[in-house]
């Protein structure tokens, strides 16, 4: 039985699993938003939350306990000033994980987790992008407008007439080779009866 037991092997030897933690944390305070699997996107968030809540602190100690986990400088630095002020108040819940199926290759659950105050910068993006699809349409529809659309069909009206006369003089060549076909067959009867009278 599994009564208590807390948290997910993943695979991987104590030290290892720490060093993947380790990473991912580091790859979330950095890119802001990564994509891996359901269950390493669980651990995660259990592993880089803490780590959050002792950044707000903003003391020596607070630095060193998350440098003993943090080891980019760069990431630790942007930890402690920006994200810190952008999550504020918030008491807790500040990544989120987002399902997005299973993975092709080898059917993995896949997940995205995300800083949560960091998440309006990639919702702008498509709503920005979907206003700007709405408006080319418009245009192009104004556009189609300013166009007089007899001039259009004036052409294509000259063109159904030269594809008609061509399609005539095509049924009168047939008919020409049709005729001249039929002559010769007479001519060949013709000959094929003297020929017998001949015999005879």
């Amino acid at each position: 039985m599994r009564h208590r037991v807390k948290g997910r092997k993943l695979s991987r030897t104590a030290s290892h699993r720490l060093a993947t933690l380790r990473s991912l944390s580091t790859a979330l305070l950095k890119h802001k938003k990564i994509k891996t699997t359901v269950a390493k996107a669980k651990e995660t968030r259990t592993f880089v939350e803490p780590l959050i809540t002792k950044a707000k602190e903003n003391t020596v100690n607070a630095r060193r306990l998350v440098a003993r986990h943090i080891n980019d400088k760069e990431v630790l630095r942007e930890l402690f000033s920006e994200i810190v002020e952008k999550i504020g108040d918030r008491p807790g819940g500040y990544t989120r994980v987002v399902k997005l199926g299973s993975r092709p290759g080898d059917g993995a659950d896949v997940a995205i987790i995300e800083l949560v105050d960091y998440n309006d910068l990639s919702q702008n993006k498509p709503k920005v992008s979907g206003e700007k699809k709405e408006d080319k349409p418009k245009e192009k529809k104004a556009v189609d407008a300013e166009q007089p659309k007899a001039e259009i069909k004036e052409e294509d009206v000259v063109e159904a007439e030269v594809i008609e006369e061509t399609n005539d003089t095509v049924e009168e060549e047939k008919v020409e080779t049709s005729e001249e076909a039929t002559e010769p067959k007479a001519e060949e009867t013709s000959t094929e009866e003297d020929t017998k009278e001949e015999k005879k």
